[in-house]
């Protein structure tokens, strides 16, 4: 039988990826005792309150099918959230709720790529970018961040990198895998140039909300005159601990939407009514629970940090933001692939090769800060001790 394109162009971004942590999930099925460090699913509790908004709007029947850009209970909040980021005017024709940031990614990329069309990916990017890319036919081009310059932009190397195929540049901020959170002057310098070149910005905005220390999130979606060409993607998976809920969306343009309407009633027709319901009042209340998330995860980090610091081959630094830090091992002188491996076989914890993120990734691995501060502890412990057996 004869299939699409598609698959040949996947083939290869995707679960191979995920090896270690899938062998991991196999032992621990087997009886071992494990410690996950792979994944950056909440293992705090979402607030209550939302789970509860919920079950009662499926007990009201809120079970029919929906509009194919959202209810008007998520875009109408969706449009008071971006307001009060943004202090202009942001309508409820400027969404589209989607099921999670993944989608919101393919949706983005299906609705502006023509075959060969390239996309910069800041490198390292999170694993399933290039596949986001690659299905509606584009073509990644890897730009190289310096992890001594704690993985922030270089401008020149940005521009350095556009060609006359160039359509897009994929920014995540706070980064996953890395933890940096992009300056004000690094945002506006980037829109800059994607104004100067006519490229689209699809801004994964899905850590907003985990911010550390004295960084300030800014999003290209800020600027008004970056408004046409910004595409803002995320959900609640992260800020409120409800990645199976799969609530995401798209913030851009009234034209965009517009465009993409059409792609979205197509592939999904709307999706479950009672879950953003739910999503509305995630967005339109503030939490302590979600409070407590970021500082809990901010705590983490510092525990995972100070625990390696008297380390002489591997080092890390405080991430910037999000729920991941990225662990230097090129002083052992393997390979992060290497050194998850060793780690897995060995001491029982499981965590990602810099690899699976792109070259630039390399000599590294991923921590995922979703485990409480006992487990952290005990695992920087046990990374400290493989450090020291290469050493």
């Amino acid at each position: 039988m004869r299939y699409s394109k598609i698959g040949d162009r996947l083939a290869g971004l995707g679960s191979e990826k995920w090896a270690i942590h899938v062998e991991g999930r196999q032992r621990e099925a087997l009886g071992h005792e494990m410690i996950f460090l792979s994944i950056g699913e909440p293992d705090l509790a979402p607030p209550k309150a939302i789970l509860d908004e919920a079950y009662k709007q499926m007990l009201a029947r809120r079970l029919r099918y929906s509009p194919g850009n959202g209810e008007p209970s998520v875009v109408n909040a969706l449009s008071r959230f971006y307001t009060k980021q943004t202090g202009r005017k942001i309508t409820p024709e400027q969404f589209l709720f989607l099921p999670g940031t993944q989608t919101a990614l393919y949706m983005a990329f299906i609705s502006i790529l023509n075959e060969g069309d390239e996309v910069l990916l800041l490198d390292p990017y999170y694993a399933t970018y290039e596949g986001v890319i690659c299905g509606p036919g584009g073509k990644p081009v890897a730009v190289p961040l310096d992890p001594d310059n704690g993985f922030h932009p270089n401008i020149d190397a940005i521009e350095a990198a556009i060609t006359s195929r160039t359509k897009a540049l994929l920014l995540n901020s706070p980064s996953n895998p890395t933890g940096a959170v992009f300056t004000a002057a690094e945002i506006k310098a980037i829109g800059a140039l994607c104004k100067k070149h006519d490229l689209w910005i699809v801004s994964d905005e899905v850590y907003a909300t985990m911010i550390y220390g004295n960084n300030i999130f800014t999003s290209p979606f800020f600027d008004k005159d970056l408004e046409e060409r910004t595409i803002v993607t995320s959900s609640i998976s992260k800020s409120h601990a409800l990645p199976g809920f799969r609530c995401g969306w798209i913030a851009a343009s009234e034209e965009f939407v517009t465009s993409a309407l059409s792609i979205t009633e197509t592939m999904l027709f709307g999706s479950q009514a009672f879950l953003q319901d739910a999503t509305a009042l995630a967005l339109d209340t503030h939490f302590p629970e979600t409070d407590n998330m970021r500082q809990s995860y901010e705590a983490r980090a510092r525990l995972l940090v100070d625990g390696l610091k008297n380390c002489k081959t591997v080092s890390s630094r405080m991430p910037e933001g999000g729920m991941f830090v990225m662990v230097d091992v090129r002083k052992t002188g393997v390979s992060g692939e290497i050194f998850a491996r060793r780690l897995l076989n060995e001491h029982n914890v499981v965590c990602m090769p810099g690899e699976s993120f792109g070259r630039c990734g390399a000599g590294h691995v991923r921590v995922a800060l979703t485990v409480d501060e006992k487990q952290i502890a005990e695992a920087a412990r046990r990374i400290a001790i493989l450090a020291a057996s290469l050493n």
